[in-house]
């Protein structure tokens, strides 16, 4: 083992967790190489779904993958621990201390060795140093945000619902700050929520008495889609009774309110911060990597990076150029699927001496849930190169289907076959929100 090629790739998320399984099945499984992964956390959920378990209708615990155990199918290691820091001259991967919830050293600093680094550490939300913003702001960067998130949900449906039975007034404000694909689809999640938890047992608080509102600073809510997308995702949202406004940066977040640039204020009990990302702020630190504002690696076609030819980034977290754009690989789930696709020819390529694979990111479309109440979107055609917009039961399909093609990536067709069977048992005996 320790002869052999050792590559490194630290995050497990969607790209990082693809790219892993795919390297420990073919070069690991066949001795070629050593695979390890480095996370802070111990499990796996598919970023995309966070909205998704923040409001309470997906079950996270039925939805994790454990780092361990699917390493070990997957023959591939697990290291748990948050990346700190780089020794580029001694190729070696700094690992912060491990300590529980007390504050307790559990494992202390400790150094990991690599022939090839891989950095997909992902994005956090970028609030651009809004006054209040950290303060008074919830985020959805991770699980643990995403729970905390529903648990302060269900206390804050639990506390109007007592209030409106002593006849005082029982009004919830929630605002969303920022209109992309998260902030949109999280607005529709929470109107569910609010029509749903009446049934089990909130008899007294009503849909109408939860205010939600979505503010984009942009003059119009998806501003990086198309403009029929944003148009038809606007009048789908009006449907469900979430105000909308555009054209409105905000200025100053407070416990209470949401103060806009032009003055006005929004009452708000609630606020999600859900506007830009950034990269983790340690990249700027890695040792002399290049980074941009925004902390992304600035890394090469190859997705190599500028200053190490032994060190790639992929995903939110690396700047890729774009042949012909003069706008970097957008920071989608789609464009780390292809990167981690990408990233395996190149390392599989390296052991046999061949030369790298150069990245190029192919448009599949964009599709946008409203819950379970409807999805649109549009594709591109890969030969045509247009784009059909689509609606309804298709784009929701399509917008399923996006999750289990990244299962598929991680468990292959039969396991996630039986996956989905065992999801349409959960759903059919659970709840349809989750209430604890």
């Amino acid at each position: 083992m320790e002869n052999l090629h050792h590559i490194v790739v630290v995050g497990g998320g969607a790209g990082g967790l693809e790219l892993v399984t795919r390297l420990g099945n073919s070069l690991g499984r066949k001795g070629k190489a050593r695979i390890t992964l480095v996370d802070a956390g111990l499990t796996h959920v598919w970023k995309p779904l966070l909205h998704e378990v923040a409001s309470g209708s997906l079950d996270a615990s039925a939805n994790e993958i454990n780092y361990r155990a699917h390493a070990r199918k997957h023959h591939y290691e697990f290291q748990l621990g948050r990346m700190s820091g780089l020794d580029r001259q001694r190729k070696r991967v700094v690992i912060a201390p491990i300590q529980d919830e007390e504050g307790r050293e559990v494992v202390p600093e400790r150094h990991i060795g690599y022939d090839t680094l891989v950095i997909a550490v992902g994005s956090t939300a970028n609030d651009f140093g809004t006054p209040g913003a950290q303060e008074h702001c919830l985020f959805l960067d991770s699980l643990k945000q995403a729970r905390r998130f529903h648990n302060l949900l269900l206390n804050a449906f639990l506390r109007k619902n007592h209030e409106a039975t002593q006849g005082r007034d029982h009004r919830l404000d929630i605002t969303i700050i920022g209109a992309g694909a998260t902030g949109v689809e999280l607005a529709a999640e929470l109107r569910l929520a609010s029509r749903e938890l009446p049934v089990y047992g909130m008899n007294h608080l009503k849909a109408s008495d939860v205010s939600i509102t979505l503010v984009e600073a942009a003059e119009r809510i998806l501003p990086a889609l198309p403009g029929r997308l944003s148009a038809a995702a606007t009048r789908e949202l009006e449907r469900q009774q979430v105000r909308v406004l555009t054209g409105q940066p905000v200025s100053e977040v407070r416990a209470d309110r949401v103060i806009l640039k032009d003055g006005s204020e929004l009452p708000s009990e609630m606020t999600i911060w859900a506007a830009g990302i950034k990269a983790p702020s340690f990249l700027a630190s890695l040792d002399g990597l290049e980074v941009n504002r925004s902390n992304q690696l600035v890394v090469e076609q190859t997705l190599q990076t500028t200053q190490d030819v032994d060190i790639f980034a992929f995903g939110d977290c690396a700047a890729c150029p774009q042949p012909g754009s003069e706008r970097p690989v957008p920071p989608r789930a789609q464009a780390a699927h292809q990167q981690a696709d990408t990233l395996f020819k190149t390392l599989s390529h390296r052991l046999e001496g061949k030369p790298d694979v150069p990245f190029v990111y192919n448009d599949h479309g964009s599709l946008i849930n409203f819950s379970r109440y409807t999805a649109v979107g549009n594709l591109m055609g890969n030969l045509s190169g247009r784009s059909m917009y689509i609606e309804g039961k298709v784009a929701r399909l399509f917008y399923v289907s996006l999750y289990r093609m990244h299962q598929v990536a991680l468990h292959g067709v039969i396991r996630t076959g039986v996956i989905w069977l065992m999801d349409k048992i959960s759903r059919a005996m659970h709840p349809r929100l989750k209430l604890h």
